[in-house]
């Protein structure tokens, strides 16, 4: 039988690119609703953020901001700006182009990800903001 769980997560993040390791909290609530095998959904509501998989490290926290700066630069007119005079145009591109969503397959209620990649939720916004992560858990669950 399939089963499906819906889950909402606060995650408080820094804005101006911000990166938060989700994997763990997606991770627990994969056993904490004992589910051995199926796929995970995780989404973020929201124009300016995004989810995605990256290998959470020091180096990749500093290179993946300058990678968005350098292709979506945040000190250029962007029209959304004229529009709302909230400064967060170049947010709304970053967001859109990166994805609010990913769609992760489990076994054994272990995600299958590779060694060094972890889920990230991403806040391209130009504030601090508390995101709702949805993670939606569709499988089978321990007999």
């Amino acid at each position: 039988m399939i089963d499906i769980s819906t889950t909402v997560l606060e995650i408080k993040t820094k804005g101006n690119t911000d990166i938060v390791d989700i994997t763990d909290q997606i991770h627990n609530e994969i056993i904490h609703q004992r589910f051995e095998e199926g796929n995970v959904l995780v989404s973020v509501g929201g124009a300016t953020s995004g989810i995605t998989t990256i290998e959470y490290e020091p180096g990749l926290l500093k290179d993946y901001p300058q990678f968005w700066e350098k292709i979506v630069p945040s000190d250029i007119p962007y029209n959304h700006n004229e529009t709302w005079n909230d400064g967060n145009g170049y947010s709304h591109v970053r967001a859109s182009l990166q994805g609010n969503s990913m769609t992760i397959p489990f076994s054994e209620g272990k995600m299958l990800l590779g060694t060094w990649q972890q889920v990230v939720l991403i806040d391209f916004d130009i504030t601090p903001r508390i995101r709702k992560v949805v993670i939606q858990i569709t499988g089978k669950r321990e007999r």
